[in-house]
């Protein structure tokens, strides 16, 4: 089934060469489907960019989707275009009466700073409250899982020594947990951040349950006992080359940044990229969207307001 996507996104020629099955609004009305509705908090700075790759794994799996991208009121972005945002975008004040399945929040480069003192704080904890009654199941990645952590059960971050910026190997500590099933007992997956939790306060807190870790890169997967709440700590989604790109970014900007890890072949930047977590991607969002927002929210989005009580996700 396809993911349905605002009319003229530019990300549709990406994803029409990519073939990636898509439908624009307009065409997605006369389906006699009730689509899962997943709103995007799309925080970082090239937006285009972080469409492709979000739209490239919902439209990737046997449901249809129906894509609201959210910006923020309280920060204007720098670089897109105020008229792209206005075309594309809403902001929490134009859907905060509406009901969701799933909501993503995105990664954002803001981890060095406390997060209070992130311009859109305020903006952001009123979206994660909303979240609680009008919306099934988030996803938080990178930064917005350390936020959301942090928001809802009082776990920080810390900075570490050198950024954490490759391609690492991940375990899976809860092999029975539907949000994991049909991984290998080994995946490998992108990491790029300043910032990490506390693998001990997690595993602690007792409505967490930590699904996958890396003996580098720390704590990936983990999620509520409830299933509606999924943080991640990498960054799946990215493309083949965002890490270069990244990379070629800090030099320039004179930051002697350390090449990406197990990212190039061999480790060297010469002999180009070398792929190998598209395919855990693809099923973690399928995972996430099939047995954590489509086996549970209700037909009827309303009674998101009316109750939030749920068993989990299906076992």
């Amino acid at each position: 089934m396809p993911v349905t996507i605002p009319e003229n996104l530019p990300a549709a020629e990406v994803l029409k060469q990519e073939n990636i099955f898509f439908m624009t609004d307009e065409r997605a009305i006369h389906q006699d489907i009730r689509p899962l509705r997943v709103a995007i908090l799309n925080l970082m700075p090239n937006k285009m960019r972080t469409e492709e790759q979000f739209l490239r794994l919902l439209g990737n799996t046997a449901l249809q989707v129906q894509v609201t991208f959210l910006t923020t009121a309280s920060y204007q972005s720098k670089h897109t275009p105020l008229s792209y945002l206005k075309t594309f975008y809403r902001t929490f004040d134009e859907v905060k009466n509406q009901q969701f399945d799933a909501l993503i929040i995105t990664g954002s480069p803001v981890e060095t700073l406390e997060f209070e003192e992130v311009a859109y704080w305020k903006e952001l904890t009123e979206i994660l409250i909303w979240a609680e009654k009008h919306v099934y199941s988030s996803l938080f990645i990178c930064w917005a899982a350390q936020a959301a952590l942090y928001h809802y059960y009082g776990i920080g971050k810390h900075m570490l020594k050198e950024k954490l910026s490759g391609v690492y190997q991940h375990s899976i500590l809860e092999k029975h947990h539907p949000l994991v099933r049909g991984f290998d007992d080994y995946f490998w997956a992108p990491h790029s951040r300043h910032t990490a939790l506390d693998h001990a306060m997690v595993s602690s807190h007792p409505e967490l349950t930590i699904l996958s870790s890396s003996e580098e890169a720390g704590l990936y997967l983990a999620t509520s006992n409830d299933g509606r709440k999924v943080f991640v700590t990498g960054h799946s989604e990215y493309d083949q080359d965002t890490l270069d790109e990244e990379y070629t970014r800090d030099l320039q900007a004179g930051m002697h940044p350390k090449p990406p890890r197990h990212y190039y072949h061999n480790d060297c930047r010469e002999q180009g990229v070398l792929v190998q977590w598209r395919g855990h991607a693809n099923l973690l969002f399928s995972n996430w969207l099939n047995y954590h927002v489509y086996q549970g929210t209700p037909y009827d989005l309303t009674e998101l307001n009316v109750s939030k009580s749920s068993d989990g996700p299906p076992k």
